[in-house]
């Protein structure tokens, strides 16, 4: 049996990977208090690593937000400290790291961005996402570790938390009356929404594929959707009658990236993977798990 020391196991993504590989494997998901990855001494995180004896590591840890200093703390450092750990207590387990889309910075509107294209991330979080994968990917063809970086597009689903648009919206409405504002931010930009769920599939493939023909794959969904119309769909299945209303301050990580969509012809012919949920199953599940009651309705 596939022994895997899962971190991060607690996350929004992580919920899900670790449901989805303690189906037929051998899981360990040490806390965050146990083993933080933005904290740990190398030499800590090198004694996790040694007294579970991974076949395989898997890091959904991470931060998404928060100051410059705590982003490449969290991402590129935390990064660095798990190649080495890996390299010295497990060099022959396989190290599957989830990156994001963030790390190309703005693609051409209509364009499906490939893994050939040169990052130019032009937020703190996805320079600090690029560096951790740039370092992964280094010591993966240096032969220090064998490794899959997956770079993850716009993750949602059940559990999706309240700080993603998404998932915010499905909060206020969970509270909302009838005829109430929904208030969002601008809902102009296009972005691949991918379900978590098919994120968690990718990490099991990630893990069992053997000799990967290549180290970073994109996982998305392969479509381009206004997020305004992932909204409408979210009001929708809510059948909430609310006004949604725009406001004028972007968000700082996408206000330059009006677009964005995968292309996923590297993680198919690598993994064999597809994502299998559609934009309305992703919503549903993302209402039913915000909802007050999982039947609720306006």
């Amino acid at each position: 049996m596939t022994r895997v020391l899962l971190l991060g196991a607690s996350g929004f993504i992580g919920t899900h990977v670790r449901r989805e590989l303690e189906i037929g494997m051998d899981l360990v998901c040490p806390s965050r208090a146990e083993c933080d990855l933005a904290t740990s001494a190398r030499e800590k995180l090198r004694a996790v690593v040694d007294a579970v004896r991974p076949d395989a590591v898997v890091c959904c840890a991470g931060a998404v937000t928060g100051t410059t200093e705590e982003l490449v703390l969290s991402n590129t450092l935390a990064a660095a400290k798990l190649v080495d750990a890996v390299a010295v207590a497990a060099p022959g387990a396989r190290l599957v790291r989830l990156g994001s889309a963030a790390e190309y910075g703005p693609v051409r509107f209509g364009a499906s961005v490939s893994e050939e294209t040169v990052p130019a991330p032009v937020s703190d979080y996805g320079v600090s996402q690029a560096a951790a994968t740039r370092l992964t990917a280094l010591a993966a063809r240096a032969g220090l570790v064998d490794a899959v970086v997956l770079r993850v597009f716009n993750p949602i689903g059940p559990g999706l938390p309240p700080t993603t648009l998404l998932g915010r919206a499905a909060a206020l409405l969970a509270r909302l009356a009838p005829g109430d504002d929904l208030r969002t931010g601008p809902l102009d930009a296009h972005r691949d929404f991918v379900d978590v769920r098919d994120v968690a599939t990718a990490v099991r493939k990630a893990v069992t594929v053997r000799a990967p023909a290549a180290r970073v794959l994109n996982v998305g969904s392969g479509r381009a959707l206004p997020v305004r119309a992932a909204v409408r769909v979210l009001v929708e299945e809510a059948g909430a009658t609310v006004r949604i209303r725009e406001d004028n301050s972007p968000s700082p990580r996408s206000a330059q990236v009006g677009w964005m969509r995968a292309d996923l012809t590297r993680v198919t012919s690598v993994l064999g993977w597809l994502p299998r949920h559609d934009l309305n199953d992703s919503v549903r599940a993302i209402w039913q798990a915000a909802a007050p009651d999982p039947a609720a309705s306006y």
